[in-house]
C-alpha cells in the first residue's frame, strides 16, 4: 500500500498507515473531513485560493481554518504556501518530487460507512475465509467512524446474504493458494476428489481463483495430467509453494476452456440442451442468465425455450431437475434419458405415488 510521497517521504515511510489523530490542541477529530476536503481543494488547483473561499467551502470560521492549515503544515508536512501578492493559499508543487498526498489512509465519514458495509458483504460472501482478519478490519473501521462526531455506524444487519451449500475452506490453504497465484509460483497439492473419491498428489500452476455458487475453485494447469483442471479449494488437503515459476496460460485459452460449457465443468461445448419451460416458470427463467452463449425464444403457447451449450451434463441435470414438471427437455436424447433415469430412481424411493 502506498505511503506518503514527496514533501515528507523520508519521515513517513516507516509509519503505519492509519488516520492520524488530531491531538495537542491544534485541531479536533471533527475536522478530519475538513482536512480531507482542503487537501482535495489544494491538489486540484493550480492557482491560490483565498482564505475566505476556504472558509466558505469548509463551512468553518477563520480560526478553525487557521488551525487546520497550521496542523497540516506542522504535523502532516503539507507544502501549503501563502502568496501575499495573490492573497491566497496553495500547494507548492514546484519543490516536491511528486504531488503531495496525505500521509496514511484517510477516509471521510461516507467512505468509512461504505467500507463497513463492504466488509460486511465480504464476511458473508466468503464465510469461513479469513474471519479473524476481517473482524480486525471491522473493529478498526468502527473505531475510526466513532472518531467522527455526528456520523452513525451503519446498521449492516439491514444487508442480508443467504449462502446456499457453502463449504468451509481452510484459511491457511486459501492464503497459500492465493499467495502462489499472485506471485506466479507453482504449488504442490494433496487433493481428494469428490468425483471418484481418490486421493492424489500433484504439481499445478495456478491461473485463476473462481467464486462459483458460494464456493471457491482454483483453475490451474495440472503438470501430472498435462491439462487445465479446476480444483475445489475445500478439497485441497495440503499445499506447498514451489520454487518454480508457474506456467501462465493465455487468457483467451483459459476463457475458451473454462467458459465454453455450462457450469463448473470445463472443456469445449459438444452438445446443445434445448429446454422448454412452462409459461408460469418462464416468468423467472426468462430473467436468468444460465450461460454466456445461451439462446432463447418465446413459443406461441407462452412457454419459454432456452438453449444451452454444455460438455458434461451432470450439473445441468441437477438444475433441470429442480424445476420438476415445469420444464421439458427437448434434446439431446441422452439428456432426456438421464432425466427419465432420475425420475425412475425417485419413484423407487417413493413407491405408490
Amino acid at each position: 500500500m502506498p505511503t506518503n510521497r514527496g514533501h515528507c517521504m523520508g519521515r513517513q515511510a516507516d509509519r503505519p498507515l492509519t488516520v492520524h489523530p488530531l491531538t495537542g490542541g491544534t485541531a479536533t477529530m471533527q475536522h478530519i473531513d475538513k482536512i480531507f476536503k482542503l487537501h482535495n481543494i489544494f491538489r486540484d488547483r493550480r492557482t491560490p485560493i483565498t482564505g475566505k473561499a476556504i472558509q466558505e467551502q469548509l463551512e468553518c470560521s477563520r480560526a478553525t481554518r487557521d488551525r487546520i492549515i497550521n496542523y497540516m503544515r506542522e504535523r502532516l508536512y503539507a507544502p501549503i504556501v501563502y502568496d501575499k501578492n495573490r492573497n491566497g493559499f496553495y500547494y507548492d508543487h514546484d519543490h516536491a518530487q511528486h504531488p503531495y498526498e496525505l500521509p496514511g489512509l484517510w477516509f471521510n465519514a461516507q467512505e468509512l460507512q461504505a467500507l463497513l458495509a463492504c466488509q460486511h458483504l465480504l464476511a458473508n460472501v466468503s464465510a469461513g475465509i479469513l474471519q479473524d482478519d476481517i473482524a480486525q478490519l471491522q473493529s478498526r473501521l468502527e473505531k475510526l467512524l466513532r472518531l467522527t462526531p455526528g456520523v452513525a455506524k451503519p446498521d449492516v444487519n439491514k444487508i442480508k446474504i443467504l449462502n446456499q451449500a457453502n463449504r468451509r475452506s481452510n484459511d491457511r490453504i486459501f492464503l497459500n493458494v492465493a499467495t502462489a497465484l499472485f506471485n506466479g509460483k507453482r504449488l504442490q497439492i494433496s487433493y481428494h476428489a469428490r468425483s471418484d473419491n481418490r486421493h492424489s498428489r500433484r504439481d499445478i500452476s495456478p491461473q485463476t481463483l473462481v467464486r462459483y455458487r458460494d464456493n471457491w475453485y482454483l483453475d490451474a494447469w495440472c503438470h501430472l495430467r498435462q491439462q487445465l483442471r479446476s480444483f475445489a479449494v475445500d478439497r485441497i488437503a495440503s499445499v506447498a509453494q514451489l520454487e518454480q515459476n508457474a506456467d501462465i496460460i493465455p487468457v483467451d485459452r483459459l476463457q475458451q476452456h473454462f467458459a465454453a460449457s455450462y457450469g463448473i465443468f470445463s472443456g469445449s461445448a459438444k452438445h446443445l440442451a434445448v429446454l422448454n419451460f412452462s409459461a408460469d416458470r418462464a416468468r423467472w427463467v426468462a430473467d436468468e442468465h444460465w450461460h454466456p452463449e445461451q439462446q432463447s425464444q418465446w413459443l406461441n403457447d407462452g412457454r419459454y425455450q432456452l438453449s444451452i451449450p454444455f460438455n458434461d451434463h451432470r450439473e445441468l441435470l441437477m438444475d433441470i431437475l429442480k424445476h420438476g414438471g415445469e420444464v421439458e427437455v427437448v434434446s439431446p436424447a441422452f439428456l432426456i434419458e438421464a432425466v427419465k433415469e432420475q425420475i425412475v430412481a425417485m419413484q423407487k424411493i417413493y413407491p405408490g405415488g
